[in-house]
């Protein structure tokens, strides 16, 4: 339906449309019924709809309407896989519809810049390539169905400690290349209808009312058309707010922040023309909803099918010395009380009333080979003496051990971050005992971050599940006993212990959180550091086995207006079938900037049958090379050679291949006093002012033939290399304090270095 928003705009009050800015409660909008505006509903949805029941609470956690619990980002991440999640997104789709919800809030793309944020289970991935490709397929598959997505939070928000108050400082390449790319990507391919802004300030301004993060990035430079939306009580000023970009309050303040709007228009401190932008921002996604209700069956069976599904293709098999997969016949024992009350989701704002929960315990009722022992609980760090000694009393006859182990819901949550890295000491110590005495024992984790894993050297295999979603016991028996092939890949590192984070000394401040590591964030770090880690991103195993071959770049050479085509072909070479993550990673060899040792540029997910051969194709561009130049304000890449790297993991590479890329962008020039005599000679557009600089250093110092033996020792004390060295470190104003130049001869020459382009 067309509709001329604008004249619906001028039939509004004042007061209508300051109103339309702000939350009618905690999950309503205001509609404005003579002028046929509806109010409509949104929703936590990131991995379900948490919907409020009428008769619930305000907050709707405890009193949501039963819904499914799809496996939470931590773990759908490590599919590496688009269509699945665009799938995800479809049936998140059409559940809101079934609902009468316009908008569900998700998905969260915060990078996970330490193990130890208590949301982490909510976002996908520590590297931004990753996430913002999951996250468009995702917003892509809500989208079809007129339902409105809010990505969130918008900006570098990536720890709950003082979340609302706290200031997350970063340089800006360090926000451009790690913090804010997943939400690029999301915008510029998926156009989600809403961004959530976060809480905590960027660099000294709340993100409520950052004008450069909410209007010069988002709106300006990506192209964002939807309205962004507070996060719940995130306003600090809302006429500043309202003026920086953010169209939404949620929820409404009872009236306060509408009179603050309508005050400042009054006193002509805020032009009305803002407000009715925002206010068409907002009534755009309202009807883009409301003219294409549908009315839809809640599809809670089929779902739940879907939830076992995204739960299979991204749990990520870390360990296997020939003990997996279980068979039928072994005699099997379970132990921990996460198989009978498995954890399967995070606590805070996304929480979901699940109709239904599967564990694994319920999956091997009919097997009379497997046994279950509770060993520990699933919900404190009690060590239980009696437990402990009835899991190892059953422990010795058995072929195999099953340890279902995780962290309790009060270890992580939203609110509140990680203390440590480790799993409960109960945990830890029972699996200790039973691997003195049974070596084949497997370990299954339920936890939504990494864990230190001191017996990781003595197991003999490990399946991270992560947090599964409401099917994950039907997941991970699966997985267990090969009737799924296990295809997952980590979406995260993880190292050994927490210390050896990147942020470690600089996680979890309270009023101003440095972002000391920069750029270098999860593998970024740990390749640079050669630090060896338990599991590296990008890692996972399988029953079958891949080979690559057969790696082809379609051109050697690549202008900056260009592209090209990567392939490689991947044969499974086991006897079963199954699936494989190809990954493409980027190694910029030009030396032009400090940059990681790779970055993932591309992923594809195969399936293949036993000896079945099939090509992974992927598209570069000079994005895929570029780094983010803050004196350029913009991406750059050097003229020079970079190698594809095609990769199993970030630590397991296949195959690689050189190309050259050669750019027209120049970087622009500011020379000065105290620009170095190496930086003229590294630049051909002022190589011959260096060069001339250079020998008439030479001509003061000495140099070569012009040497007579009474300098020999000097030689020996002062190598060509060491006098290279120091001459390319010298400010330019050397050749005036040395008097080779005449002040007004250097103001020339000064003036001419920066009329160069």
């Amino acid at each position: 339906m067309n509709r001329n928003l604008k004249e619906l705009i001028s039939q509004m009050t004042l007061e209508e449309k300051a109103g339309m800015c702000s939350g009618l409660d905690f999950w309503h909008l205001k509609g404005v019924e003579r002028l046929g505006i509806p109010s409509v509903m949104v929703s936590d949805g990131p991995h379900g709809l948490r919907k409020q029941d009428e008769k619930g609470d305000h907050l709707g956690i405890n009193d949501s309407i039963k819904a499914v619990c799809f496996p939470p980002a931590v773990l759908s991440a490590c599919s590496f896989d688009r269509e699945l999640m665009h799938t995800f997104g479809d049936a998140i789709g059409k559940e809101a519809q079934a609902n009468d919800l316009s908008v569900v809030l998700g998905p969260a793309v915060n990078i996970k810049r330490s193990p130890l944020c208590g949301r982490n289970f909510e976002y996908y991935s520590e590297d931004p390539y990753l996430a913002g490709e999951t996250a468009a397929a995702f917003i892509q598959g809500v989208q079809e169905h007129h339902v409105g997505t809010s990505i969130k939070h918008f900006a570098a928000n990536n720890q709950e400690y003082n979340r609302m108050s706290c200031s997350s400082n970063a340089d800006e390449r360090t926000l451009r290349e790690i913090y804010l790319p997943a939400f690029e990507t999301a915008v510029k391919k998926s156009q989600p209808y809403t961004v959530m802004c976060s809480y905590n300030k960027v660099n000294g301004t709340f993100a409520s009312e950052n004008p450069w993060l909410l209007t010069d990035v988002l709106r300006d430079e990506w192209g964002f058309e939807g309205y962004v939306m507070s996060d719940w009580g995130a306003v600090n000023e809302r006429a500043a707010g309202l003026k920086a970009g953010l169209e939404l309050e949620m929820p409404g303040s009872g009236g306060v922040n509408d009179q603050e709007i309508i005050a400042a228009v009054k006193n002509n401190t805020l032009d009305e023309a803002v407000l009715d932008q925002a206010v068409e921002r907002i009534l755009r996604i309202i009807f883009e909803y409301a003219d294409h209700r549908e009315v839809r069956e809640f599809t809670l069976e089929a779902d739940h099918a879907l939830a076992k599904k995204i739960a299979e293709e991204s749990m990520v098999l870390l360990k296997n010395d020939s003990v997996l997969p279980l068979s039928e016949e072994e005699k099997i024992v379970f132990v921990g009380e996460f198989a009978s009350r498995p954890r399967y989701q995070g606590g805070g704002s996304s929480h979901i009333n699940s109709f239904r929960v599967s564990s694994v315990l319920d999956q091997v009722s009919n097997l009379p080979n497997v046994t279950y022992v509770k060993g520990f609980s699933c919900t404190d760090d009690v060590y239980e003496e009696a437990l402990a000694k009835e899991a190892v009393e059953a422990c010795k006859q058995a072929d195999k051990v099953v340890i279902f182990a995780g962290l309790p819901d009060s270890f992580e949550s939203e609110g509140y971050d990680r203390r440590h890295m480790r799993l409960p000491d109960c945990q830890n110590r029972v699996i200790k005992e039973i691997l003195a005495l049974q070596p084949d024992t497997i370990v299954v984790l339920h936890n939504g971050s990494p864990v230190e894993m001191p017996w990781l050297d003595d197991v003999k295999g490990l399946l991270e599940a992560y947090l599964g979603g409401q099917a994950v016991g039907e997941a991970v028996a699966d997985l267990l006993f090969g009737r799924v092939n296990p295809s997952g890949k980590l979406a995260e590192t993880i190292p050994y212990k927490l210390s050896d984070n990147p942020s470690h000394l600089s996680f979890g401040d309270g009023e101003n959180v440095e972002y000391r590591e920069g750029i270098f964030v999860g593998y970024r770090y740990y390749d640079a550091k050669e630090m060896p880690v338990a599991f590296p991103f990008g890692y996972g195993l399988s029953y079958t086995t891949f080979t690559y071959s057969n790696l082809k770049l379609d051109k050697k050479e690549m202008s900056d207006d260009g592209s090209i085509t990567v392939t490689v072909d991947v044969t499974n070479t086991g006897t079963m079938e199954g699936r494989e993550i190809v990954q493409l990673y980027v190694h910029d060899l030009t030396g032009a900037a400090r940059r990681p040792l790779k970055e993932l540029k591309g992923y594809e997910k195969l399936s293949l049958k036993p000896g079945e051969t099939k090509t992974a194709s992927f598209t570069l561009d000079y994005r895929s090379f570029a780094w983010y130049n803050t004196k350029l304000q913009d991406w750059y890449a050097a003229s020079g050679d970079y190698e594809i790297l095609i990769a199993a993991s970030s630590k397991d590479i296949r195959l690689s291949e050189k190309i050259h890329l050669t750019t027209k962008k120049v970087l622009p020039l500011n020379i000065h006093a105290n620009t170095t005599l190496g930086e003229l000679l590294s630049d051909p557009r002022t190589e011959r002012f260096g060069l001339e600089f250079k020998n008439r250093m030479d001509q003061l110092f000495g140099s070569g033939s012009e040497k007579d033996e009474q300098n020999e020792n000097a030689d020996k004390a002062v190598s060509d290399d060491m006098s290279m060295a120091m001459i390319a470190s010298m400010p330019i104003r050397n050749v005036l304090n040395f008097g080779l130049y005449s002040k007004d001869e250097f103001d020339k020459l000064l003036n001419e270095l920066n009329k160069i382009k």
